[in-house]
């Protein structure tokens, strides 16, 4: 396993990181328990969840599943493990977003969920727009100081709220976000015009998440033509069909590259500025195997501008305001 640095940060984590979305929603808690001990035994030891994942009516199943593993196991110092605070757990108007109540109050929710004294990166899952961010700081740095989290990330935020959120982070002399989650794949490249590069600016590590498009960068047409059943053949009507010449076109370069399409999708993002560690959500052991290829597998320059061809970036490529103008 590779690892790298979490941002600008000291904390190592693996190049690969789990998520865990399909905890509960999608699978049981043996199935759960299953990926994480193969996770954890070839290398992979960041973990993202989120309170909202598994959740019906607030219980945060796919943190249970987690906290249960971890009691079984024994295994939370090796893990870096992340969660998010931000959607509504109830129908209680305080029991969501990002004011200093709710921010500790969940904190305190997930602590107990996933049965652990600290969470190592506590992101904020969304913006919200009229909580001013010297709250949001004094809720975390709170937290911080009790020793209840380590580091604070953010995710689907625009470039100018990473900003944002750093400068008033430094005004209370505090190290502000150190990761961003966003979605980011071959299909979806709107981050490379303002997120990445501010993201690189303040030294937050990217974290893609949805790296296969909801499994239309998986193989979905071949999987579609032998009668599969998986995510991408359930969402090919408004994921896959929108994009069906250019996933012909990456399904046959794939094929004579002698690569899973898969494998690489996540080489590629793996091979772009700034980014740490794409999120990926196995709903079996085996559908790890070929996210693991990608961490030994090298695209060539001519590869990479092949897939540039079949997935045109933004406007003219690259970051903005270059990419819209001269």
């Amino acid at each position: 396993m590779e690892y790298t640095h979490l941002g600008r940060t000291g904390l190592r984590v693996s190049r690969l990181c789990l998520g865990t979305m399909n905890f509960a929603w999608q699978i049981d808690e043996a199935a759960s328990h299953a990926i994480l001990d193969r996770a954890l035994a070839d290398g992979v030891n960041f973990v993202d969840t989120a309170n909202m994942y598994g959740s019906e009516r607030g219980d945060g199943m796919s943190e249970r599943f987690i906290g249960n593993w971890f009691a079984r196991t024994g295994q939370r110092d090796r893990v870096v493990l992340a969660t998010k605070v931000y959607a509504p757990m109830s129908d209680w108007p305080n029991d969501g977003g990002l004011s200093a109540r709710h921010i500790i109050a969940s904190c305190e929710a997930s602590l107990r969920r996933l049965r652990t004294d600290w969470i190592d990166l506590f992101q904020l899952h969304h913006v919200q727009r009229d909580t001013p961010w010297e709250e949001i700081w004094q809720a975390m740095q709170t937290l911080v100081t009790q020793g209840k989290v380590r580091y604070a990330g953010s995710s689907n935020f625009a470039g100018w709220h990473l900003a944002a959120a750093q400068a008033a982070a430094a005004k209370w002399h505090l190290l502000g976000l150190v990761s961003e989650q966003a979605k980011y794949n071959l299909l979806t490249r709107h981050v490379e015009l303002e997120v990445l590069p501010s993201a690189i600016a303040h030294g937050i590590g990217v974290l893609p998440y949805s790296p296969l498009h909801f499994g239309a960068l998986s193989g979905a047409l071949r999987k579609q033509r032998d009668g599969e059943s998986g995510r991408s053949v359930l969402h090919a009507p408004e994921r896959v069909e929108p994009h069906r010449a250019a996933i012909e076109r990456y399904e046959r370069l794939c094929a004579d590259l002698g690569l899973a399409p898969t494998t690489v999708a996540l080489a590629w993002l793996l091979s772009r500025p700034g980014v740490t560690a794409p999120v990926v959500g196995p709903r079996t052991p085996e559908q790890l195997d070929l996210p693991l290829a990608a961490l030994t597998t090298e695209l060539g320059a001519d590869v990479l501008a092949r897939l540039d061809e079949i997935f045109p970036p933004v406007g003219n490529g690259g970051p903005g305001p270059e990419a819209w103008a001269w």
